[in-house]
């Protein structure tokens, strides 16, 4: 899938929004705990009920891995379900790999080769050798580690470079580009440094950017539009938590899906003033 394809997929769907399947066994409704594949279970009802208003999910590993093996099978069955689905959609690998280059080989043939990934989130700075493994694959996507939504991002990222005045997630996507091009990476940049995205924008106009942050954690739809949408849409925006966890009664996927029409009804209004649809 290339950029054009994802950008086809945002103007026949009018959304822009991703669903992170953040599947805590702890929090998914009771009712759904006696079921063979309780996690698998609650997946298939929040896509059945919102995948016509998604352009991409987003399984965070975490979640699956702190099941062992069970929590595999489930990811496995999950992205085997949307491939079945709704073969349109984007499924995006939140893994944040990276590591040596034979090491990175591997992760790449796990997330590409055995679950069948669209893409991955990378964290970049091992450097060039840790990422450009998973670049050989056709039609598959890095998703690096640019401007993260979390506290801590100011620890490293902000760092500023003495000689060229640059911030390290700067740094970040200036060297990246020379690994890749707008049709197998994008950029992680967090909805919670929305005001961030204008200079993001100056250093790479073209690439997708996957922004998270948006709902439970705070940041503004609205501000990561304004200062990242351009002139394919160029955005991603995942919602988890306030769309997968809005009920935790039987009712969980009707309300998952009115909180999602929600953001899609925004997202159409954003992409109708930008004339893109």
């Amino acid at each position: 899938m290339n950029a054009e394809q994802i950008f086809a997929q945002i103007k026949q769907k009018r959304s822009f929004l991703c669903i992170g399947l953040d599947t805590d066994i702890q929090k998914i409704p009771r009712n759904l705990i006696d079921t063979s594949d309780p996690v698998f279970a609650f997946n298939k009802e929040i896509i059945d009920h919102t995948h016509d208003l998604a352009v991409a999910y987003k399984p965070n590993l975490a979640f699956y891995e702190s099941l062992g093996a069970e929590g595999l099978v489930s990811l496995d069955k999950t992205v085997k379900y949307l491939r079945e689905k709704c073969p349109e959609v984007f499924i995006i690998a939140d893994a944040k790999r990276g590591d040596i280059g034979n090491t990175s080989n591997l992760y790449a043939r796990t997330f590409f080769d055995h679950f069948d990934f669209d893409a991955v989130t990378v964290a970049p700075y091992m450097g060039e050798d840790s990422v450009k493994p998973f670049m050989t694959y056709l039609d598959k996507w890095v998703i690096v580690l640019a401007l993260t939504s979390n506290k801590g991002a100011f620890d490293f990222q902000f760092i500023e470079d003495k000689e060229t005045g640059d911030k390290l997630f700067e740094t970040v996507l200036k060297t990246s580009q020379k690994w890749g091009n707008t049709d197998n990476m994008m950029y992680v940049v967090g909805a919670t440094k929305a005001e961030k995205l204008k200079e993001i924008r100056n250093i790479v106009p073209d690439h997708f950017l996957l922004v998270p942050g948006v709902g439970a954690q705070g940041g503004s739809l609205q501000e990561v539009a304004k200062y990242g949408m351009n002139q394919q849409c160029g955005l991603l925006v995942n919602s988890s938590r306030g769309i997968i966890y809005a009920s935790d009664g039987i009712d969980f996927a009707e309300a998952a899906r009115t909180q999602a029409e929600a953001v899609q009804l925004e997202m159409e209004e954003l992409l109708l003033e930008a004339n893109l649809i």
